[in-house]
């Protein structure tokens, strides 16, 4: 099933920055990944992430492929001359403002598994001038970096649409230096979901069927080996609500109902 999820996922974001439908679509164009467009306040997961200060010198087409559920550069406390790897980096827009905050003297790298999410981003980073930067083909995985290469790990609601978590934050342990640094945005649960749901291809896409309980994510993080291992719920959102029968077509309304408040995002912090 794992590389069933793989490839579904792959498809869907590939779809979603190819078309720029986003991923609340109509149910057939455009859903089936985490909803797109950090701006839009009727946009389930991605609104009102950025303030407008910054995004300031970054393509406007760029910032409404942002499918994102969180704005990880604020919450990674970046550092002039630090290396910043984003996990799952899509069309570039946390890797290219992660460039401008550590500098010239600094480094972003960003890792995507889509060919279509690469291009776009690597185009993004022309148009933007910043030139410390390197998008990487790969899986979140399997990193293609060196051990203890890497300052800070960011990450944007990706690491829920991994099948293999613990081998996520295993690589993430991996390359980060002693004393690095884990800041994520991540969707997370705070009850169970249906196994129906949890079965369900497209809402592993959309972000929902693969996230973790909040303590079953804290011990994996532990068990990979770090520490001072903090979950922070940032905003949880209404099952009921608009667009989300294209992540969960399969709940009727009082199903949606009674699931409310079981999706959260999260600030998600560890350290090495």
């Amino acid at each position: 099933m794992a590389e069933d999820i793989r490839e579904v996922v792959r498809q869907r974001y590939a779809q979603a920055i190819t078309l720029k439908t986003g991923c609340c679509g109509d149910g057939n164009t455009g859903s089936g990944c985490c909803c797109g467009d950090p701006l839009n306040k009727t946009d389930i997961i991605t609104s009102d992430l950025y303030q407008l200060v910054d995004l300031d010198g970054l393509p406007e087409d760029m910032v409404a492929a942002s499918f994102g559920c969180g704005n990880p550069t604020l919450l990674a406390q970046l550092n002039a001359g630090e290396v910043v790897l984003d996990l799952g980096s899509g069309a570039g827009l946390d890797v290219l403002l992660s460039a401008k905050r550590v500098g010239p003297q600094g480094k972003a790298y960003g890792l995507d598994m889509t060919d279509e999410m690469l291009a776009v981003a690597r185009g993004n980073q022309a148009r933007s001038g910043i030139n410390n930067v390197e998008f990487l083909k790969g899986h979140i995985e399997d990193i293609p970096l060196p051990d203890n290469s890497v300052d800070v790990i960011i990450s944007n609601c990706v690491i829920n649409l991994s099948a293999d978590k613990d081998q996520v934050f295993k690589e993430a342990y991996r390359v980060l230096k002693l004393g690095g640094r884990m800041a994520v945005s991540d969707i997370v649960l705070t009850k169970p979901l249906p196994l129906k749901i949890q079965q369900d291809l497209m809402a592993w896409a959309g972000c929902v069927a693969g996230a973790l309980m909040m303590d079953e994510y804290r011990q994996k993080l532990i068990s990979a080996g770090f520490k001072d291992v903090d979950l922070e719920i940032t905003r949880s959102y209404d099952l009921a609500g608009i667009n989300i029968d294209s992540l969960l077509p399969d709940l009727n309304p009082s199903e949606l109902k009674d699931l409310s408040g079981s999706v959260v995002s999260a600030f998600v912090r560890a350290q090495k």
